[in-house]
């Protein structure tokens, strides 16, 4: 094993490591368009574009399972049991509820969003490949009118989503 390199769980005599919350949080940042937001409490939500332009929701990561330890990890885990959420889309949506540590995502289910228990319930490679999918097919389907913004020269698209940031906490304060 190299040397910094974690060591992991063997079942089946294969070795099977499992993405981790600073792995999963570097991979999603850098897909194409992607943002980061903090909502619901301890949770960093990934948009494929930026939501005050437009951009969906395509993962969600529960930070609450993170800083739990011991027992007391064990009880949160048993309650809310979700690490990651994330869009599987209705063509993979039913596959990936066969894999154990794999639920319907809770509020989600119904747009095809599933969750995972546990970091390591697919390898690294799998959950990336699950990941950059879920991403694909949310940005697919994002409005005509974001695609516009999405076009545009870097430091005018920047421009355009501080404009529609400032424009939407407006809204938000006189409401």
């Amino acid at each position: 094993m190299a040397e910094g390199q974690a060591s992991c769980p063997v079942p089946g005599g294969v070795a099977y490591c499992g993405m981790h919350l600073e792995q999963a949080r570097a991979f999603l940042k850098r897909l194409p368009y992607a943002t980061e937001t903090m909502q619901w409490g301890a949770n960093l939500v990934y948009w494929a574009a930026d939501k005050a332009i437009g951009g969906k929701m395509f993962a969600l990561i529960n930070l609450d399972t993170q800083s739990r330890a011991g027992a007391e990890r064990s009880q949160q885990l048993a309650v809310h049991g979700l690490v990651l959420s994330f869009y599987a889309g209705p063509e993979r949506y039913n596959e990936l509820l066969e894999n154990e540590g794999t639920v319907p995502a809770p509020y989600l289910a119904r747009a095809y969003w599933v969750a995972l228990e546990r970091w390591n319930v697919f390898s690294t490679a799998e959950l990336e490949d699950l990941l950059r999918a879920a991403h694909a097919g949310v940005a697919a389907k994002l409005p005509a009118r974001t695609g516009r913004v999405l076009a545009m020269p870097a430091a005018e698209r920047k421009k355009a989503i501080m404009e529609a940031r400032r424009l939407r906490e407006s809204k938000s304060k006189q409401a």
